[in-house]
């Protein structure tokens, strides 16, 4: 038995555990800039409490910055200026941290703010260079500086992870390039804290709670066969799952349902945990260029490739997603592993139906000639995890069953 395994330096989960942010964070900061990501949490004052909570605690916040949008070579060159000529006099590095509240985008550029902020200062070194498929291939010599991540959604696992995706900018596009979505991956990005508050995420609307609840039932998916999965997630993603089918459409019916909250955001970060350290698959290979080209969200995408996801995989797969479909479903340990998969397809495409996420490309106004674009840019490391290997012309074929 062999595996790998990469974790948070510490995680804090339950609700209310907002209120020791202060005294967590002075654990090792003495300094905080922090990046929200969520406008609901500043108009109900919850940021505030956050921000109050940190202060009173013994760090100093010195600086702030809201981002409502996915983040883009562009948003984190800026900020990396920006703090790096506020702080890079005044403050020693150690003492330094970067504290995340929001959603995935918001724990994506503090991730990448974090790492750029230490590296060598210099007009060509942009965030670009760093990113996978796209860069000049630079790595992150410098220690990034420490991360702390406050998740308010439930769905990236962002804040459990070593990578954080990063849009093109308009100065990336020229006449020789195209816009992309990509990681930047460095086992150094993993936060060093996470507090896990369920109550964060009671203000997020059905649309979003069902896009990103489905990101991370699809990430847990994808790393329980992923070429690269461990031996040590399973167990993870098989309760994560467990607790994440129950919980997503409990909270459809009921936003404001804490229990199943708490087994969302527990599901979430498993997510995360399992991603970062077993790989991903086809949906999430697709999922990027559905982004970068139809302005789809990263849940919707994912909500959408995950039944086919499993109907491409699924002879390959058959042992393990029978598995999972006696588990999950209760079913008949005897039951074969053929029908326990066919059922387990059946409930995930009914679940998709239930809480509303889209099944077809049309429901999202997206018209046949774009399928080609999308194959042709569905390529990368998520991609490479799938466990049956897929052409070009393969991913066109399957984005036409689902036109």
């Amino acid at each position: 038995m062999i595996y790998d395994l990469l974790l948070p330096n510490k995680i804090v989960f339950g609700a209310g555990r907002r209120k020791e942010a202060g005294q967590l964070i002075r654990q090792f900061a003495k300094y905080a800039i922090v990046i929200i990501g969520s406008r609901k949490l500043i108009d109900n004052g919850l940021i505030s409490e956050i921000i109050e909570r940190i202060e009173s605690g013994g760090v100093s916040v010195i600086a702030s910055e809201i981002i409502s949008h996915e983040p883009t070579t562009s948003d984190v060159d800026k900020l990396t200026s920006i703090f790096r000529t506020k702080i890079v006099e005044e403050y020693n590095f150690n003492d330094l941290t970067i504290v995340a509240i929001g959603g995935g985008a918001a724990i994506d550029l503090a991730k990448c703010v974090a790492a750029m902020i230490p590296q060598q200062s210099s007009e060509s070194n942009s965030i670009r260079n760093y990113l996978e498929g796209v860069g000049t291939g630079a790595k992150l010599i410098v220690k990034p500086l420490s991360i702390a991540a406050v998740p308010t959604t439930a769905g990236t696992g962002s804040e459990a992870t070593k990578n954080a995706v990063i849009s093109s900018s308009s100065s990336d596009i020229n006449d020789n390039s195209e816009p992309f979505k990509k990681s930047l991956r460095d086992e150094k990005l993993m936060p060093h804290l996470i507090i896990i508050d369920p109550e964060l995420a009671l203000s997020c609307p059905k649309k979003v709670t069902a896009e990103s609840g489905m990101d991370a039932v699809t990430q847990l998916f994808e790393s329980y066969v992923s070429k690269r999965r461990q031996y040590f997630t399973d167990a993870l993603i098989e309760q994560g799952l467990l607790q994440a089918i129950e919980a997503l459409p409990k909270l459809i019916d009921n936003l404001n349902d804490i229990d199943s909250r708490c087994k969302m955001a527990h599901a979430a970060l498993l997510s995360g945990i399992s991603l970062a350290n077993a790989g991903l698959g086809m949906a999430h290979g697709i999922a990027p260029a559905l982004g970068v080209y139809c302005g789809v969200t990263h849940g919707a995408a994912c909500a959408m490739m995950l039944p086919s996801a499993l109907k491409v995989n699924a002879e390959i797969c058959k042992e393990r997603y029978g598995r999972l479909g006696r588990l999950l479903l209760n079913l008949d340990q005897h039951i074969s592993n053929e029908l326990a998969t066919e059922k387990l397809i059946e409930h995930i495409e009914q679940l998709c139906d239930q809480i509303g996420t889209p099944r077809k490309l049309s429901d999202l106004n997206i018209s046949s000639n774009m399928i080609p674009i999308i194959a042709k840019n569905s390529k990368g490391s998520s991609m490479s995890g799938n466990p049956k290997n897929l052409s070009e012309q393969d991913i066109v074929e399957l984005l036409q069953t689902i036109q």
